[in-house]
């Protein structure tokens, strides 16, 4: 049961009757609409947003606290946007009665508008304009993914969940690869980088639009304003587990972000490694992360499907991420960030298979499944967008990067912690 004065909706899109698994087909496809969403959202924020923000504000590349800063106060903004736009969409898509269903018209339009505000992107010369269109960008990005996030919980039986969110999670590392390897090796200008990302976003969509099912919900009920603002509280009293799950969320997702964004000044500033070095460094990490997360991903998630359990697998993954930083206070040296790829890499990878289908098993209420995922989808935006200013901000206070690393441990730490309390699902 929903809480008093939630949304009122049609009844919940089920498998169709019969349906026991989702096909191959339809996994490949919806793991290449997923490869241009990743794509699309972290060749910017890897590779050509900061870039952009450095050289728009005139800033010494060298000067990298400022440059930080300034890319997490534009990051940040963005952010807030997207703590909006997520479960709002999400909840639009619980009610929308279009003849394409209800989730299409949102991935098409959340499609094009990401790709069309990525072109706009490329052009801004000013930070205000980077600003406003790197926030147009994140919130195409929110429509897109809380629809897409729907669809699991729409068409996946409960035993699939798990081994269709890798294919989710399994895109992101290989996207990033991928994105920044094309644009470095061919010289790409900002523009151009922009538009390709953008492209690849378009014609990835495509196959899984055309592939999906997607049930055209009969009518939609009457509906106040009040009713409608009031149904994005869910009570963590009613739902604990609910509360519970989207607390871990945030925490694993802080510590990742923690570790991941901050890692190629960590090389430079933290090891003292020449700037060439350095970026070299952070390619081969980079893939070794990516390697350990695609497998962990599809690993992990078909093990969660097959034995019919959760909790344990996500606590083990955050756990894991809480171990890379730790290793990283205890001894920060080049093996030791090898290491620590591997473990956070592995966890990671593991996390988003698993936790993305523990989610979907602690919804509120069936009727209400895109505007809950979409709440349970900031824990993603939020701590990507605000932890280039926070990470910086324990750096400059430690005077090194040990408290950042402190702060990893801690976060990962809790958010194993957070699912213990976690009873509907085993």
């Amino acid at each position: 049961m929903s809480d008093p004065g939630s949304v009122p909706a049609p009844p919940a899109v089920r498998p169709a009757a019969g349906q026991l698994t989702v096909d191959h087909r339809w996994m490949g496809l919806f793991a290449l609409s997923w490869f241009g969403v990743w794509i699309a959202q972290l060749t910017p924020i890897q590779l050509l947003l900061p870039a952009q923000v450095t050289d728009v504000l005139g800033l010494d590349p060298h000067a990298w606290v400022r440059n930080v800063v300034a890319f997490g106060v534009v990051s940040g903004i963005a952010g807030v946007c997207a703590a909006v736009a997520y479960p709002l969409t999400g909840a639009l898509s619980d009610r929308t009665t279009s003849r394409l269903g209800r989730r299409r018209p949102w991935i098409i339009a959340g499609t094009v508008w990401f790709a069309v505000s990525l072109a706009l992107l490329g052009r801004q010369v000013t930070i205000v304009g980077v600003g406003i269109c790197w926030a147009l960008s994140l919130i195409g990005f929110c429509m897109l993914t809380a629809a897409l996030t729907a669809v699991i919980s729409d068409q996946v039986p409960v035993g699939q969940r798990a081994t269709v969110s890798g294919w989710m999670a399994a895109p992101q590392p290989i996207a990033v690869l991928v994105g920044v390897a094309v644009i470095v090796a061919i010289g790409l200008s900002r523009p151009a980088g922009y538009l390709l990302v953008a492209a690849v976003l378009l014609v990835c969509a495509v196959g899984f639009l055309a592939r999906m099912p997607d049930e055209v919900l009969p009518g939609r009920p009457q509906l106040t304003f009040g009713a409608f603002v009031r149904g994005f509280w869910i009570s963590p009293r009613r739902h604990p587990d609910f509360g519970w799950t989207l607390a871990s969320r945030i925490s694993v997702n802080i510590g990742n972000a923690l570790t991941t964004t901050l890692l190629l000044y960590f090389l430079e500033f933290g090891l003292g490694m020449p700037s060439g070095q350095a970026e070299s460094l952070l390619v081969v990490v980079i893939a070794i992360y990516s390697v350990a997360s695609v497998i962990a991903s599809l690993l992990v998630g078909r093990l969660s499907d097959r034995a019919g359990r959760r909790k344990r697998y996500v606590i083990i993954t955050a756990l894991l991420q809480s171990a890379a930083g730790l290793i990283l206070i205890i001894a920060p040296d080049v093996p030791t960030v090898i290491i620590a790829a591997i473990l956070c890499g592995l966890g990671y990878g593991a996390f988003l298979a698993v936790d993305q289908a523990l989610a979907t098993q602690v919804l509120p209420a069936e009727e209400s499944r895109g505007r809950d995922l979409g709440i349970m989808n900031v824990a993603y935006a939020i701590p990507q967008a605000l932890a280039p200013l926070a990470g910086a901000g324990l750096v400059v206070l430690a005077g090194g990067f040990w408290l950042l690393f402190v702060f990893v441990v801690v976060f990962a730490g809790a958010g194993a912690l957070a699912l213990v309390p976690v009873r509907q699902v085993a």
